[in-house]
């Protein structure tokens, strides 16, 4: 399923992002009879034109959601078309005989593509790389109760709250009060202006480095065949669909439902195989 294939309406196209919002607003809702059989025409027939119905009909959840996120300082209209992108997504994994509603089962793919996308664009340098920080980032956002910094004791009961040190709450907001600085130099008057870029250097363009690189991406290639060789079905099975699909991550709800267990023993088995491959590449490159 390609957006080409379904061919919606999108906020680029559309003459302002108000005239996209009102035509949305007018497809219908869906009965959970006339979802379950346009789902099921999709799933079993590959019927696009079901799957285009499926996402029509939701495309004002997507609008709904994506301005929850303009705070960031991101157009509304971008964030309702990577939250677009979710919709899709959720439209092609949704299996209608979970007894799920597909509002419900989208909600998770739209946010996940707003989050990637925000963290993606609103900062140059990332203020966010690791899945907790990504979780810090937004809570800390909506949480904090105002622009000003945050006192000893809001830092305390924040990070309780949130079940992180406090020290990573005042990184966090230190990151995310920093200011914005622009790379390249401007032209004044008509003259060069220069700017941080200028005064750069990339030691990874050096020889060495790119050739170490080169051998250290090799190494870590052939560790983690090893590594997810060496783990049972159900693990290897359970990695792959949570780190190396490329079509997006299953959630540990899908994969417990696949395999009849609670989503708490997923995460289980997931952490568990984590550390048994990081245990087997780290060898690997240390006997290289």
């Amino acid at each position: 399923m390609t957006t080409t294939a379904l061919a919606f309406p999108s906020p680029a196209s559309a003459a302002s992002l108000e005239s996209y919002i009102r035509t949305v607003q007018r497809f219908p809702l869906l009965t959970a009879e006339e979802e379950h059989e346009l789902a099921t025409r999709f799933r079993q027939n590959d019927d696009l034109e079901a799957a285009r119905t499926l996402v029509l009909s939701h495309l004002r959840l997507v609008v709904n959601i994506a301005r929850g996120y303009l705070g960031y300082g991101l157009p509304h209209a971008d964030l309702i078309q990577e939250g677009n992108i979710g919709l899709m997504k959720a439209v092609r994994r949704f299996d209608p005989e979970r007894g799920v509603r597909l509002v419900s089962f989208a909600v998770h793919w739209i946010r996940a593509e707003i989050h990637d996308f925000i963290l993606r664009n609103w900062r140059m340098v990332k203020v966010a790389t690791t899945k907790a920080q990504r979780k810090l980032f937004f809570n800390l956002r909506s949480l904090k109760p105002g622009s000003e910094t945050l006192s000893p004791g809001e830092v305390t009961a924040m990070a309780q709250h949130l079940n992180v040190k406090e020290s990573d709450v005042v990184e966090m907001e230190m990151r995310l009060g920093g200011q914005d600085v622009a790379l390249e130099g401007y032209s004044a008057d008509g003259e060069e202006g220069y700017g941080p870029i200028d005064y750069l250097a990339d030691p990874h363009d050096e020889p060495l480095a790119l050739l170490e690189n080169a051998q250290l991406g090799t190494l870590r290639e052939k560790g983690l065949g090893k590594a997810l060789t060496n783990l049972d079905p159900r693990s290897r099975r359970i990695i792959e669909a949570r780190w190396l699909n490329e079509d997006g991550s299953a959630t540990l709800h899908e994969l417990a439902a696949e395999f009849g267990v609670s989503a708490e023993r997923i995460r289980q088995i997931e952490q568990k195989a984590l550390l048994q491959m990081k245990s087997v590449i780290r060898a690997a490159e240390g006997g290289a």
